[in-house]
């Protein structure tokens, strides 16, 4: 119950509000969280090439995808999304292209998609896969061209499920999560700068369970199957289906 001197001091809704700023009580609205795929498009897409493969060498599958980073702008500018594209060799684990984009356009992915060619430029890239979720960055004709015009077949999820690209979205869930946990981002460029430092972390210092323990740069020099310090439910059925 209240007491008359309790009843004096009861506030409006505006008061509250004034109070709330005052001595910093405010919730940060809910930021929304962006649809980095939208397959709702008319480009041409491809069947799924590598759900029953396990590679066995570098440059086998390459597995991409986008991610989102919050940046939150000093003095009151309002917070935005920006666009990490990510390309990773499916054998070594190792991002071999990646790009932080300001917009959802395939100049991100493109760009990603530069790096990793660029890197191969003295090595063999016969019978190489790419494999991507439908999204209309992946699907353009600029991007698919890029690919058919350098000999590498082209995957893509054949559903929305994120099984279908477990392995990039592990590698998302990675860099965000675990190596940038926590950071909080001013400006696309400061992000991007953490996120150089992050990849460089994770292909040359970060061992992988999935490699017995080696890191992707040392994954790299390897061939043949990799031994792993985990049990894969998805290997496991796949080799028992041979």
């Amino acid at each position: 119950m209240f007491n008359d001197r309790s009843k004096d001091q009861r506030v409006g809704r505006d008061k509250m509000y004034a109070i709330a700023e005052k001595y910093d009580l405010k919730l940060r609205d809910k930021t929304h969280k962006p649809r980095t795929t939208d397959s709702r498009h008319s480009l041409p897409t491809y069947p799924n090439l590598v759900k029953n493969i396990i590679p066995k060498r570098p440059n086998q599958i390459w597995v991409a995808d986008i991610t989102y980073i919050l940046i939150c702008c000093l003095n009151g500018g309002k917070e935005f999304f920006a666009f990490l594209s990510l390309l990773m060799d499916s054998y070594t684990k190792e991002v071999v292209g990646y790009w932080l984009s300001e917009s959802l356009s395939k100049d991100g992915p493109m760009t990603a998609l530069n790096q990793a060619l660029n890197r191969l430029e003295d090595k063999n890239i016969t019978d190489l896969t790419h494999h991507s979720d439908r999204g209309v960055q992946y699907a353009s004709y600029d991007y698919t061209g890029r690919l058919l015009a350098k000999g590498i077949k082209i995957s893509m999820t054949e559903s929305g499920d994120p099984k279908d690209n477990s392995q990039a979205e592990r590698l998302n869930n990675t860099i965000k999560n675990e190596i940038l946990r926590g950071r909080i981002f001013h400006s696309v460029e400061e992000a991007r700068t953490a996120i150089d430092k992050a990849i460089d972390f994770y292909n040359n210092e970060r061992p992988h369970m999935s490699l017995g323990n080696m890191t992707p740069r040392q994954a790299a020099q390897c061939t043949g199957m990799l031994p792993k310090l985990w049990y894969s439910y998805r290997e496991n059925a796949i080799m028992g289906t041979r």
